[in-house]
């Protein structure tokens, strides 16, 4: 029947010449193009159209016989592409491998990484039924012996954590005020439930347990840190190239002197190459990865769980839209969970932004994945299910891949998108530096009525917030300007008290001294890691707007919903922020200082830097001046240019030694 309809169908030119119709082709082009000529033309031009014609045919003919080849025959040449390609870059890999393989080392862990995975999904769809089938006996007998195994397995973990914890913070006891801290907050937030009775404790457990080996792996462990470390390099070094944009807009010399010009460009780049990856399906395969783990473990349904991931890469807003079809029939505990998953978290477009300032890329990048299990452990703890949900029983829901054609439409678009982002950004700022200064200018004239002297925002923050950050871990002397960095990101917002940040951070590594009379100039390293982790997250007044208008638009009928849990969520926000703030605090190792010795050797003493001031400041503490002579103790009494160092030192440090 099939080839009946075929020959039924071809084309030849004995039917074009006789003037059969044909329905792939219209002549109306031809009939105008006759009429115009006033009628029969001469024979030679006849000849010369039908020879014309005939060739566009013969070519018609054959593009339709190979669409129809490549139709028949599509899975064998998808295969036989597949294969070429998959040679060619074996060969690549293999080549890069063979001339330097440190060098391809990234290009090692990429490629195991995605063999893994392309092999896992294989394996699960030729062999995982009869897999399953095999395990069947020992699932049944582990689910037997699992009422009393549970309570051996959590005995065992709550050992073992006492034990590492005992001798872990029996070198750094100050460790133990980042786990009260975190204690008290996790006991704060048990306060503020909605029902007590009804808590989730295996999401609430399993979520805190996730949050801890994502730090412990990422903060502790050599492959972590340094896996977490080249990630963040590698992620400035690809925002380096939106200076080549941005130079040519603008020029050089605004990029490199004007905040507008130099920092919010990376919010386009990056928001284009996120549209990008969207289209390629590379997001959706990386959060659905990350919300199965979250689900099986937390028990947690599977539309939360999706909004919570997704929140890792994108903002409060965007990360909704990947559940936009479940939103109306979603319990209120659910919406809890999806709010606080937008308010713990940040996106990655502003996360390009506050590591232009020189925030910590590693830090950045931890404290969004580690937020994501414990915003909705947190979640479950403050507004836990009670209803009954239409998604419990679902294994997973459908993501949807975006409407562009192309990926040069993918890209355009993402750029476009970020045009109301930068301008909301650059709004912001502006309207809000505007407000904090006000404010100040208003404290300082009520202050001065009762003879006190510089009254403002950021002082009485630094008073109220200032326990708060001494709980999170950071030194006493530190905490009036973490607690102050604190006030600006609840009450304003994280870019401001960011760019706040990264100003201390530049102080620091500039070898600045750490007091100027009675103002502090940076926080220590310590408490640098802790404020960053505290920051990291869309938790302000200010995110309740952007947040109700984002979700409402998408779901109106739900607006009063929305409203009646999004105040608990945003307080929920804040203390992830803060539980991960403690969680640093207590995993943070202090950096080693080197041999100053050998630095003092081989420095020009031209140019102040923090590990001059921190081996100036080892220098003054060994230094004894008695009756006006100077001498030394410990190893630099052995250093013959002890005294040489000390003089250099004095030259741009203070100290009472320099009167000898």
């Amino acid at each position: 029947k099939e080839l009946l309809e075929m020959a039924g169908n071809q084309i030849t030119l004995d039917s074009f010449e006789k003037g059969t119709d044909n329905p792939a082709f219209s002549f109306e082009g031809e009939k105008r193009r006759y009429e115009e000529c006033g009628g029969p033309c001469g024979e030679n031009q006849e000849r010369e159209g039908k020879g014309r014609f005939s060739s566009y045919c013969r070519k018609a003919l054959q593009a339709s016989k190979a669409k129809h080849f490549c139709k028949a025959h599509a899975k064998v040449l998808r295969r036989v592409v597949l294969g070429l390609l998959g040679v060619a870059y074996l060969c690549y890999f293999i080549a890069a491998c063979y001339l330097n393989f440190q060098r391809a080392l990234a290009l090692v862990v990429m490629t195991a990484v995605v063999a893994f995975f392309v092999c896992w999904d294989i394996f699960k769809k030729h062999c995982g039924a009869k897999v399953l089938l095999l395990l069947r006996p020992i699932g049944t007998c582990f689910q037997k012996s699992w009422p009393w195994l549970k309570w051996l397995l959590w005995v065992a973990l709550l050992a073992g954590l006492i034990v590492w914890l005992a001798l872990d913070t029996g070198r750094n006891p100050e460790q133990l005020i980042s786990l009260g801290g975190f204690c008290f907050l996790v006991l704060f937030l048990f306060a503020c439930s909605k029902h007590h009775g009804a808590v989730s404790w295996r999401a609430v457990f399993w979520g805190l347990g996730l949050e801890f080996l994502l730090g412990l792996f990422v903060l502790r462990t050599t492959p972590g840190t340094q896996a977490f470390q080249w990630l963040g390099d590698q992620i400035q070094y690809f925002l380096s190239y939106t200076t080549a944009g941005s130079s040519f807009v603008f020029g050089n010399t605004l990029i490199e002197e004007v905040f507008a010009f130099q920092t919010l460009p990376i919010i386009v780049f990056f928001s284009c190459v996120m549209s990008i990856l969207y289209y390629l399906g590379v997001m959706q395969w990386l959060i659905l990865k990350i919300s199965w783990l979250l689900q099986v473990s937390m028990g947690t349904t599977p539309t939360e769980t999706l909004s919570v991931a997704g929140n890792i890469f994108v903002g409060q807003t965007e990360a909704p839209l990947l559940i936009r079809p479940y939103l109306m029939d979603m319990t209120l505990s659910e919406i809890h969970a999806v709010m606080t998953g937008g308010f713990s978290t940040i996106a990655g477009s502003v996360m390009g932004a506050y590591i232009s300032f020189g925030i910590d890329a590693a830090s950045l990048i931890a404290a969004s994945v580690m937020a994501a299990p414990c915003a909705l452990a947190m979640a479950k703890l403050v507004y836990p299910e009670v209803e009954e949900s239409k998604f419990k029983g679902k294994a997973s829901i459908r993501l949807s891949s975006g409407e562009e054609q192309n990926i040069l439409e993918a890209a355009s678009n993402g750029a476009a998108a970020s045009v109301g982002l930068v301008a909301n950004i650059a709004a912001n700022l502006i309207a809000f530096l505007a407000v904090l200064e006000f404010i100040n200018a208003a404290l300082r004239w009520f202050g001065e009525m009762v003879d006190i002297k510089g009254l403002t925002f950021q002082v009485i923050c630094s008073y109220v917030l200032m326990p708060v950050a001494f709980l999170m871990g950071a030194d006493w002397t530190d905490s009036p300007l973490v607690a102050e960095l604190l006030g600006i990101k609840i009450f304003l917002n994280e870019f401001v008290a960011y760019q706040q940040l990264a100003t201390y951070k530049k102080n620091r590594l500039m070898g600045l001294e750490e007091w100027d009379g009675n103002r502090k100039q940076w926080i220590s390293e310590r408490a640098e890691s802790i404020t960053t982790f505290a920051l990291c997250g869309f938790a302000n007044l200010s995110s309740i707007g952007i947040t109700l208008g984002g979700l409402a638009s998408m779901v109106p009928q739900r607006k009063g919903d929305f409203a009646s849990v999004v105040l608990r969520a945003l307080l929920t926000g804040i203390c992830v922020s803060m539980l991960n703030a403690c969680l640093a605090g207590l995993l943070y190792v202090p950096t080693k200082v080197g041999d100053c010795a050998m630095f003092f050797s081989s420095t020009n003493f031209s140019s102040t830097s923090y590990t001059m001031y921190t081996c100036c400041k080892q220098l003054f503490a060994s230094s004894v001046l008695q009756n006006g002579t100077v001498s030394f103790t410990g190893s630099w009494a052995e250093q013959a240019e002890s005294m040489l160092w000390l003089t250099e030192c004095c030259v741009y440090y203070n100290h009472t030694s320099c009167a000898g």
